[in-house]
């Protein structure tokens, strides 16, 4: 193109956005359009399971279907993400028509709007335009993200106080004589528990070479909107009692992309060792001769409380905190906790993934001699946007979630810890 786009950053807060398509890049592009506060429409006829998880915490619109004139109706943008160039095509015409921006993911030349590779510093976003190349758009941008945590590491510049260091490599598999050929690598990454800025400096680093990204439900999209146009984005998202990958097959993406030569990211939410099965995938690589770097993540036991003002100790109140899963059954003959002996502990007690059993955890807490007027925190979406808080006591937690309407992910904090910093 001979023209140079005008740049313009747009306030879409409350203004109707239309994403055309339910693949890959749809869920690359659409939490920077709910960050941005837009009301999305998605059209399409299947979603991947993190834009249907989007779609089951209410943030946006699905129509079930094939894109159709009348689905522009009230739009001030609209986002083709479809490889069907055809159908991408018929989009845009529609757009032309009714003068609305429209950025088309199959052909730049074609869009009246391009996306733009983004960082963002707190209050703080960059976006670049390549003149068309998005390659040279991202360079620039990771250019201007170093010089940023440089400032911060400095204590200058518009977002100091952003700690960096030098990259310290941990090889798990360097003991494993890896095959004849190209091999790539694989790096466990901990992406945190949902604010996009608690990753690490070395995850996100990381994550800017990467070539394949498998990324879980729980990672946060911004970090997805920020990867590379040519990064191939595996949605290994398991939608808790849904559609999900098996481990295996996640296992086996991860072992076939590196051993191609590829430079692969395990993104997970939160802290890759913490209920996340790092273990599993790191066994699984090693076994294939795969070279695996483990980066850990801000895990949600702790964060996701202090975010809602919980410290999981506190001096004179809780000297212990135990982390415990409850996606299984107290009664569950496959349940590994020993829930009486917990019932036993002065200190707090933090339940990941135990919304579904919370009754009845709570109800085996209290008979094997928990007081039931224990207070308890349930914090829903925490470190995001979304986080929304509950305080109860241990008996009547359960019945007070449920009329609340909270769900997944959600965090469960029961201990004295929880109005130490109220009362």
């Amino acid at each position: 193109m001979s023209a140079n786009p005008y740049p313009l950053g747009l306030r879409l807060a409350g203004r109707r956005v239309v994403v055309v398509g339910g693949g890959a890049v749809a869920t690359r592009r659409v939490p920077a359009l709910l960050d941005a506060d837009a009301e999305v429409l998605l059209v399409a006829p299947e979603v991947t399971p993190a834009l249907r998880a989007h779609v089951d915490a209410g943030r946006l619109h699905w129509r079930p279907r094939r894109f159709a004139p009348d689905d522009l109706d009230g739009a001030w943008l609209v986002q083709v993400a479809v490889d069907d160039p055809l159908a991408a095509a018929a989009v845009s015409a529609v757009a032309a028509e009714r003068r609305i921006f429209c950025v088309r993911a199959d052909d730049r030349a074609a869009a009246t709007a391009w996306t733009p590779a983004v960082t963002r510093h707190g209050p703080v976003t960059v976006a670049v335009l390549g003149g068309g190349d998005p390659r040279r758009a991202v360079g620039v941008r990771d250019a201007v993200r170093e010089l940023l945590d440089a400032q911060a590491a400095a204590g200058v510049g518009p977002v100091a106080g952003v700690g960096v260091g030098p990259p310290v490599p941990v090889g798990a598999g360097d003991a494993v004589t890896p095959p004849a050929g190209p091999v790539g690598r694989v790096a466990l990454v901990g992406a945190g528990p949902g604010d996009p800025e608690l990753i690490t400096v070395k995850g996100w680093r990381l994550l800017t070479e990467a070539e394949v990204v498998v990324a879980d439900r729980l990672v946060p999209g911004l970090l997805l909107d920020e990867l590379r146009p040519d990064v191939e984005l595996v949605d290994a998202a398991k939608i808790p009692y849904g559609p999900s990958r098996t481990q295996e097959e996640i296992n086996r993406i991860l072992v076939d992309r590196a051993l191609a030569g590829k430079v692969v990211v395990r993104l997970k939410g939160g802290d890759p060792y913490v209920f996340g099965r790092g273990g599993e995938e790191l066994l699984a690589c090693a076994a294939a001769g795969v070279p695996v770097t483990v980066v850990p993540g801000v895990t949600s036991a702790i964060a996701v409380p202090a975010a809602a003002g919980v410290p999981v100790t506190h001096r004179a109140v809780a000297h212990e905190f135990t982390v415990v899963s409850g996606h299984v059954a107290p009664d569950s003959p496959a349940s590994l906790v020993r829930w009486e002996a917990l019932a036993g502990l002065r200190g707090t007690l933090v339940v990941l993934m135990g919304l579904k059993n919370l009754a009845a955890i709570t109800a085996t807490l209290t008979r094997h001699g928990r007081d039931a007027a224990t207070p308890v925190a349930v914090i829903q979406e925490g470190t995001t946007g979304a986080q929304r808080s509950l305080r109860s006591t241990l008996g009547a937690v359960a019945a007070d979630v449920a009329g609340a309407g909270l769900r997944p992910p959600a965090i469960v904090v029961v201990g004295e810890v929880v109005d130490a910093l109220t009362g």
